[in-house]
């Protein structure tokens, strides 16, 4: 398996697996505007898109998404894993590990003080994931959400 940073060439290929990834998550599929939604991403550089590529053929066997963000108590990059997701039959292959390493080796390479996570409070095996490659639950604030237009 290879990591690789997504670019516009990629978006054939990550569309369908983000597609299930919404799917995962209880979202209706909207390819098309999926599809958008990356390429807008992508061409304004808003994320950081690694993918996990099978060795033999090129397949996508999973991906994660970042997004910067700043922290003014210390002057420095954040970034924020908003999504990580991997093929079912890419599944207990070790690649949400390699993706996650590939963040984090990342967000050390742009002197970031951290990167922040966020899972359902029931996914055990997320949280187990994340703690594993030394993410540790937030004591010192408590998290917040504002719904606006709707969502």
């Amino acid at each position: 398996m290879r990591i690789v940073t997504a670019t516009l060439e990629h978006l054939d290929l990550l569309t369908p697996l983000f597609v299930k990834y919404r799917e995962f998550y209880g979202e209706l599929p909207y390819p098309d505007s999926s599809r958008k939604f990356l390429e807008t991403r992508l061409r304004r550089q808003e994320s950081v898109i690694y993918l996990a590529l099978a060795d033999d053929d090129d397949r996508l066997l999973g991906f994660c998404q970042l997004y910067p963000s700043y922290s003014s108590l210390s002057l420095k990059r954040v970034w924020i894993l908003n999504d990580i997701y991997v093929a079912e039959d890419a599944r207990r292959q070790l690649v949400a590990d390699r993706l996650l390493q590939t963040a984090k080796k990342m967000a050390k390479d742009t002197n970031a003080v951290r990167m922040r996570v966020s899972t359902s409070s029931d996914n055990a095996v997320a949280q187990a994931l994340y703690e594993s490659i030394g993410f540790r639950e937030d004591t010192q604030f408590k998290n917040y959400v504002l719904p606006v237009n709707g969502d």
